[in-house]
């Protein structure tokens, strides 16, 4: 069956919703603010130097219980508490970009995107990394257009109970309270329709402004469409097979007919991970009904195609069985004029091979004329894991790897980013890839890093305190056990993080593994305090029981007030853990951490990493930098837990403690600030989102073909 053609002609320019909601905005505010209105649906607000205190000046606390969110912000706001003279100075209000004036852009596509924490369409370092790539791209003009999946309900929030155990919740989101506006054509909802189980189903389309790169999310809450068709993108990460492939096609398939739909003609298509793997064959299904041949135009798809593969943990390659690949995409090879196993067989390792399920990461690297792994060591892996399927040796297969990096404007705690600019130049974060950038750094008096990093920390505790009280209101406890709260942490410990997804191959339970010596750890005499924050996918068990092993630490009586387990890790948070902590821990299974960015976050603020050498911590650690556990494997895993739980250990009590507490007459930490020093000058140009998206256009991008 044909995709139906919903969409007026000729082309919406895909701006004027947008603009138009931002001046509607912008009309209800004092001449003065009104720029703010218009700022509010570009998020560039939210990474520009003062641009959250032009807002935060209106009205200080509304501006928080709105989530930082602007456009709820000023539809709220009491005009009559504006104060006299507040204007929006530090703000950008840039025009919208329109599809025409991007010159063939190149159309990034992901199933997540972690742009501000209102816009809860995101999980963690997939979605973090996607927006830290739309965000570079905006700052270095790179020509991009942004696709994904509105989800009405976001992705989980958590709540721990008193025993640890894990509880979700789902919280609508309301697209008409945050910085999106649907895309429309003579008044009408721009559609495009993909056929999911044997079904026609409407997907809406909305535009957000990451800068200049409009990211445009696809919408099946649509009233024409069946009941059970309305959910497909209800929530990111669905535990249901079939709903998580419909995803996927109306990601891949939907999000091609949308850029069609709106005059978008993009130079390739770069594929975040293998979610919208159905992207290229919906790109070469023009030409497939022209009467080219389907190798020919498979091709021709594949040459403008570039394929991010992210991890070797087998659940993050996900296979299905043929029966269910064609109970929900079973009509989608007619489309192309295709038989179905000439589709299905893209999708195996073992063509001709009926029975063998489909991978879709299998399907991202058969259709792509460019793939690469996230860090050196993942590039290697990835290889190994994959010379089956190209049927070559592993070290000639098409595999490379481009390591991650992370967004500094978004990223670096504002006090950091104020000392920095008066030692590393104006306009430094350009030139952020450029190790002489990283010079002035030695220029930095020892007392003035050391400042910031212990305001950095203090406001952390602060944090850590404020919501320990709520939490503990919330749950209604005693007044005695709220005072408790209020005293968690000392400002001046050494503070300890590990934050990230909670997965088995993460290995938390390294913290506890030897239950006495972490106690001893936390109970010393020179104080370590530990910060957990962290989600586990509401159907793994195993990842939920980890959390609750932790509880049996964090409620010991000799350490309870050094251990806290932050609850409903987002990005807020993330910022502030990142910015306050001392020590980052990363204590993954080798080889199946492919890169991980939380560290690199940590380390541009001032943080040192004690992490296993496995991801991205091969490339950066040079011995001066951070500490290392080994990242070789051992047959046994509970002897290789093991001997890692004591390197952990080792570690903190021979090297990291004493270091932290050894100070000058001053009371400096001259030895730990030295350290801090080196992992910013050798971290900083290595692991910026500069060099990332650097390395993308000037290698991936620029082997794109032009169209046959």
């Amino acid at each position: 069956m044909s995709p139906r053609r919903s969409t007026p002609a000729p082309a919406p320019d895909g701006t004027t919703d947008i603009a138009a909601a931002g001046a509607a905005l912008a009309a209800r505010l004092p001449e003065a603010s009104r720029p703010l209105g218009h700022a509010a649906y570009d998020l560039r607000w939210s990474w520009t130097p003062g641009g959250e205190d032009a807002y935060r000046r209106l009205d200080p606390q509304r501006w928080d219980a709105c989530g930082r969110n602007p456009v709820r912000f000023l539809r709220d706001l009491d005009l009559g508490a504006v104060p006299a003279g507040a204007d929006a100075a530090p703000v950008e209000a840039p025009e919208p970009t329109a599809p025409a004036e991007l010159e063939r852009p190149v159309a990034f596509f992901c199933a997540e995107y972690a742009l501000h924490p209102a816009l809860r369409i995101y999980s963690g370092g997939l979605g973090v990394l996607a927006g830290d790539i739309c965000k570079e791209a905006s700052d270095r003009a790179v020509p991009m257009v942004a696709v994904g999946l509105f989800y009405r309900q976001g992705f989980f929030q958590q709540r721990l109970d008193v025993w640890g155990r894990q509880h979700e919740y789902w919280v609508p989101l309301d697209p008409h309270g945050l910085p999106m506006a649907r895309v429309t054509a003579d008044g009408a909802p721009v559609t495009v329709t993909v056929t999911i189980r044997r079904r026609d189903v409407v997907c809406q389309v909305w535009r957000v402004d990451v800068g200049r790169v409009p990211l445009y999310l696809l919408d099946t809450d649509v009233a024409d469409n069946h009941p059970v068709d309305r959910w497909i993108t209800a929530r990111l990460y669905v535990a249901d097979r079939a709903t998580r492939l419909a995803q996927y096609a109306v990601l891949g398939i939907g999000g091609v007919r949308a850029l069609r739909a709106m005059g978008v003609e993009p130079a390739g298509l770069h594929l975040n991970e293998g979610h919208a793997a159905l992207a290229p064959l919906e790109l070469a299904r023009p030409a497939l009904r022209r009467g080219l041949a389907f190798s020919d135009a498979l091709s021709d798809a594949g040459g403008r195609t570039v394929f991010t593969t992210h991890t070797p943990v087998p659940a993050g390659n996900e296979e299905y069985e043929p029966r269910e690949f064609k109970a929900v995409l079973g009509g989608y090879p007619g489309e192309l004029g295709i038989e179905s196993e000439s589709l299905l067989d893209l999708a195996r390792v073992r063509r001709g091979r009926p029975r063998e399920p489909l991978g879709m990461t299998v399907l991202g690297l058969r259709v792509s004329g460019w793939a690469n792994g996230v860090s050196a060591r993942h590039g290697t892996v990835a290889r190994k894991m994959w010379r089956r399927l190209f049927g070559v040796p592993a070290d000639r297969v098409p595999i490379r790897h481009v390591t991650n990096g992370v967004h500094l404007p978004t990223w670096l705690a504002p006090p950091l980013r104020e000392l920095l600019d008066g030692y590393l130049g104006a306009g430094w974060t350009a030139r952020a890839d450029e190790p002489a950038t990283w010079e002035g750094v030695d220029r930095i008096p020892d007392a003035e890093l050391w400042a910031v990093r212990c305001l950095l920390r203090s406001r952390l505790v602060d944090y850590v305190r404020d919501r320990s009280v709520r939490d503990r209101l919330g749950r209604g406890e005693t007044e005695r056990y709220v005072e408790a709260a209020a005293r968690t942490l000392d400002e001046d410990a050494l503070t300890v993080g590990f934050a990230r997804r909670v997965a088995t191959y993460k290995r938390l339970r390294l913290l506890t593994l030897d239950p006495g010596r972490a106690l001893a750890l936390l109970g010393g005499s020179q104080p370590v305090q530990l910060l957990i924050a962290g989600k586990a996918h509401p159907a793994d068990e195993e990842g939920k029981s980890s959390l609750q092993q932790l509880f049996g630490i964090k409620n010991a009586p000799p350490v309870a007030d050094r251990v806290a387990y932050l609850e409903d890790y987002d990005l807020d948070m993330a910022a502030i853990l990142v910015g306050g902590c001392d020590v980052w821990l990363n204590l993954p299974r080798p080889p199946l951490e492919a890169s991980g960015t939380s560290g690199m976050k940590s380390a541009l603020n001032g943080g040192l990493n004690l992490s296993v050498l496995d991801g991205w911590w091969p490339e950066a650690y040079d011995g001066e930098n951070g500490w290392a556990i080994a990242g070789d494997t051992l047959a046994n895993p509970a002897e290789h837990d093991m001997r890692d739980a004591n390197a952990f250990y080792e570690l903190m009590e021979t090297a990291v403690v004493p270091l932290f507490y050894e100070r000058d007459a001053a009371g400096v930490p001259v030895g730990w600030v030295r350290r801090v020093k080196a992992a910013l000058k050798s971290i900083g140009p290595a692991f910026s989102a500069t060099r990332m998206v650097t390395t993308y256009r000037d290698d991936a991008y620029r082997h794109l073909r032009p169209r046959a």
